[in-house]
């Protein structure tokens, strides 16, 4: 596996609390069962155009959206669906945006590369690698100048690490000592193409060249995720200035769902599912004594939850074609009164 070169720090023993563990847990079923069931309806054909799934790295979303508070915000990309469920959206309103219906977060006029939700601090989903990170960077100097309180987060992959967006806004956070984390879902793969093949640095060698603290997690391990996103998470908001989350993750599916992964090794794939952040989540908990039965009603809550967001979003009207203009010009009789 691509990612494999870079190797995670060590973690201190702090053990997140049993209830703590199973909250985080019922996260990434959410996502997990969310992205499967939107394989599924890709396949079918009831979603237009593309979608990119984040089967396996749900532990990344879980554990550092878990971090966050009311106040703080955060930019995703186009492999951002379990960013936005982890915060809470909700489901019946991410299908319909998902499945383009009239009843969307936006409409239906985002679709999956730009789910955005404001009221809970969601600054939206991008098309365009990099581009979520000078959003973030602006919301973090809106907290900043606002004394929200607030930390912005900047999500991005590895593929992103030889954009000079994430160059600039690392100097202008660091310059400006920035509420600020930013979080690299560092799976090994630049689209098509090992990452070593497109980035001659590494992320931390590139943090260290700006002054910004790195740290490098198991993020197939969500409470060593949400352990380190809890500590730079808290350094950014009481003025310890931007901080650098490297979680070495895994992309089961293909770059976009349909992409034949002919560019991968055959038994990478197959052997995905040995570190399986969800398995490796219910092992801990029965572990920690944790009733098999209690899992298991976990997950038939989370899958009876998503069948009826998605019996509401089959049921949602289509768009009126009239509705497509709507928010994008400005009336001419505002314009006017405005002069």
């Amino acid at each position: 596996m691509p990612s494999s070169a870079a190797q995670a720090d060590p973690i201190p023993a702090n053990p997140i609390p049993t209830d703590r563990r199973l909250a985080l847990h019922r996260t990434m079923q959410t996502i997990r069962a969310t992205e499967t069931t939107l394989s599924r309806l890709f396949a079918d054909g009831e979603i237009p155009g593309f979608i990119h799934l984040s089967v396996g790295q749900e532990a990344v979303a879980a554990g550092v959206v878990g971090a966050l508070g009311p106040q703080d915000s955060f930019a995703t990309t186009h492999r951002g669906h379990g960013h936005v469920l982890a915060r809470g959206v909700r489901l019946d309103l991410f299908f319909k945006e998902i499945m383009g219906r009239a009843g969307g977060i936006c409409g239906g006029r985002g679709g999956s590369m730009h789910v955005a939700d404001l009221s809970l601090g969601v600054l939206g989903a991008n098309g365009i690698v990099g581009a979520g990170l000078p959003l973030a960077t602006g919301s973090a100097l809106a907290h900043q100048t606002r004394r929200t309180g607030g930390v912005a987060v900047a999500f991005f992959g590895d593929g992103a690490m030889a954009e000079g967006a994430l160059h600039e806004c690392l100097n202008m956070a660091a310059l400006w000592t920035l509420p600020m984390v930013f979080v690299c879902e560092n799976n090994g793969w630049s689209e098509f193409s090992p990452t070593s093949t497109q980035f001659a640095a590494t992320l931390d060698k590139l943090g260290a060249a700006f002054g910004v603290p790195h740290r490098r997690v198991d993020g197939n391990d969500v409470a060593a995720v949400a352990e380190a996103a809890a500590e730079v998470v808290d350094a950014a908001r009481n003025g310890g200035g931007p901080r650098i989350l490297e979680c070495l993750t895994t992309r089961w599916h293909g770059h976009f769902e349909g992409d034949p992964q002919r560019y991968r090794n055959a038994d990478e794939i197959a052997s995905l599912p040995q570190n399986d952040p969800l398995r490796r989540s219910a092992e801990a908990l029965l572990a920690a004594g944790v009733e098999e039965s209690a899992l298991t009603a976990l997950v038939d809550s989370v899958d009876a939850e998503i069948r009826e967001a998605l019996e509401a979003a089959r049921a949602d009207a289509l768009p009126d074609v009239d509705a497509a203009f709507r928010d994008v010009y400005t009336p001419t009789a505002t314009l006017t009164a405005g002069a």
